[in-house]
């Protein structure tokens, strides 16, 4: 049985996985689906984010030993989580068999302007207001990361901001650990595959296949879907990742 374990990005949780997780398991045989929270997101939701992508690797690993689940893992992760998974490989290479990243970004692959897109800038700083609603966060993330429309989606990531909110404390925070992270000099210590999406509204694409030209790694392109590419097609990431694991 291969652990899989699964990490979002900035302010998400493990709730935003929705069904992909099934889907997953279903899919991928021998598979067992672990998702966790980065510090100041989802269950974690009271912690301090940290500001270093590294202390976020230690909170995974500690999460991932009180539960008694031992390495070695196979990491998915997208954005932010991209980030904490490629750490985690270089840093210890020995507890990761394999990772596969989702339309995420670092230095010196991606400028600012590419690593976060500028039609997203006022987006951004209009809910940094004092006083903006859930119900505004939620329709802004949701235009921001999906190319599609998913009945019922805006009311499920409504409720989970209203369970377990992200301060903006924390979300600023983890901007800024996103910020400063940059990519190992050297290439993956593990396998890897980068999934990516050429219609990223949030992430310019360019920051997936500078990386994967630098790290000579497997890159596979969606035509359509937007950042959050499991919510807009689920079945194309595990047709890809199957095919990987295969090859």
């Amino acid at each position: 049985m291969a652990h899989w374990v699964f990490l979002r990005g900035l302010t998400r949780e493990s709730g935003h996985w929705g069904s992909f997780v099934t889907t997953f398991e279903a899919a991928i045989p021998r598979s067992q689906v672990i998702t966790l929270d980065l510090p100041g997101n989802g269950t974690l939701h009271r912690q301090r984010s940290p500001t270093h992508v590294r202390n976020m690797v230690e909170s995974c690993r500690t999460q991932l030993a009180a539960r008694g689940l031992a390495p070695p893992y196979h990491l998915l992760a997208m954005s932010l989580g991209a980030m904490v998974a490629v750490h985690w490989a270089d840093a210890y290479p020995e507890e990761v068999s394999a990772q596969v990243l989702i339309n995420t970004s670092m230095r010196p692959f991606g400028a600012f302007y590419q690593r976060l897109q500028p039609t997203n800038y006022a987006i951004l700083l209009q809910l940094m207001l004092p006083g903006t609603a859930p119900l505004q966060w939620e329709s802004a993330i949701l235009r921001m990361t999906s190319n599609q429309t998913h009945d019922g989606i805006l009311r499920r990531w409504l409720a989970l901001r209203c369970a377990r909110p992200v301060s903006l404390a924390n979300a600023l925070r983890q901007l800024l650990a996103a910020a400063r992270f940059g990519a190992p000099a050297g290439q993956p210590k593990v396998p890897t595959l980068l999934l990516a999406s050429q219609a990223d509204h949030l992430v310019n694409v360019i920051c997936s296949t500078r990386l994967a030209a630098h790290w000579q790694c497997a890159l596979r392109l969606h035509p359509g879907a937007g950042h959050d590419v499991p919510l807009d097609d689920g079945p194309w990431v595990v047709t890809q990742i199957r095919q990987w694991l295969t090859t």
